[in-house]
């Protein structure tokens, strides 16, 4: 059974997951900011971080990837399509904010580029990776079946869905990527969005205001 640690780090307190197996490896996901917190939880329950995956690469999702891979020597995972936002703050929003300074990863051709949607099995994780684009167009939602539970970044919330009104977003392709990529999985799937609280797709598909009727 893996265990999933939830962190609310940075400017807009963005979700960054830790998550462990048995043998204290762990994969992070969206390292937003803050990197000193994410080493010092990793150092005290003396885990093994063994790679970097992202949801997609706005800003506040990727504010820790150069501290984290340089202290852990650790690979990058990001969408073929998002692979030099990760660099240009134009693309990954934070040159959109004046009293923001502008996110770059200094590294940011990433070690691994996701072309397509696959099954990752590294060292007994076991997870697929499922394009669900609106949001930005790279963007992933990764999905632990075994496990019962996603990690979607930006792309659905508790009650609400990602916003569509920045570079390369769109509202109809959101609500396509939601309805047929997450709504479908089993009703008692725990989403894990890049911000709030967890949520199910049974709550989402009989409470949220943004996907009735459509």
């Amino acid at each position: 059974m893996l265990n999933v640690k939830t962190f609310s780090l940075g400017p807009v307190q963005t979700n960054c997951y830790i998550v462990s197996n048995k043998q204290k490896e762990c994969i992070i996901f969206d390292p937003g900011e803050e990197a000193s917190k994410i080493v010092k939880v990793i150092n005290s329950n003396q885990l093994k971080p063994i790679a970097i995956f992202l949801t997609h690469t706005h800003f506040d999702h990727i504010g820790a990837v150069d501290a984290l891979r340089e202290q852990f020597n650790l690979p990058l995972y990001v969408h073929e399509k998002e692979v030099d936002w990760l660099g240009d703050p134009s693309k990954n929003g934070s040159g959109k904010y004046a009293e923001l300074p502008n996110y770059i990863v200094n590294k940011p051709l990433a070690e691994h580029i996701i072309r397509n949607e696959q099954l990752f099995e590294l060292n007994g994780f076991t997870f697929k990776a499922v394009f669900t684009p609106g949001h930005s167009p790279g963007s992933i939602s990764y999905l632990f079946e075994e496990d019962g539970f996603a990690i979607v970044g930006d792309t659905l919330f508790e009650r609400s869905i990602g916003r569509t009104d920045l570079v390369g977003g769109s509202l109809g392709v959101l609500l396509k990527s939601i309805h047929e990529k997450l709504l479908a999985l089993p009703e008692d799937t725990i989403i894990y969005p890049g911000h709030g609280s967890y949520t199910t797709p049974a709550e989402e598909m009989d409470q949220n205001p943004f996907l009735n009727g459509f």
